[in-house]
């Protein structure tokens, strides 16, 4: 369970994030924030690229930010963008690995928005639990 000012503060990091995005094609911006476990917060931005293939999502930036300095529990996620929007479906099984059924709060770029968990996200998720 994470403090209503863990969520403001993951609210506010995300949508400060949301500015520094690289979005020149779709101009449609991200900023992700995640909460891990010892209370530190790893931000992320889409980052798109001409062969559009490799453009990378905010929400796995922040995940991946995580994972290389050695974090793997995963506690919340903000996405803050224009109109609220949700993960996408390979945001939402690259979370599924490192997560558990964590808040999940979709903002537009002024924090408003809505709370979903990452199981509704994604219902009858394949994860690690599964391969053994």
């Amino acid at each position: 369970m994470i403090s209503g000012g863990q969520r403001d503060e993951l609210i506010q990091a995300a949508c400060a994030a949301r500015a520094e995005a690289y979005a020149p094609y779709s101009q449609y911006r991200v900023g992700a924030a995640i909460l891990v476990d010892d209370g530190r917060i790893f931000t992320g931005v889409n980052v798109e690229n001409a062969s559009y293939s490799l453009t990378i999502c905010a929400e796995r930036t922040a995940v991946f930010k995580a994972i290389s300095e050695g974090y793997r529990n995963i506690l919340a996620l903000v996405v803050c963008t224009e109109n609220a929007g949700s993960p996408c479906g390979a945001c939402r099984q690259v979370l599924v690995e490192f997560a558990g059924d964590i808040p999940v709060w979709l903002v537009d770029a002024g924090g408003n928005g809505r709370q979903t968990t990452l199981h509704t996200l994604l219902p009858d998720h394949f994860g690690p639990e599964h391969l053994t």
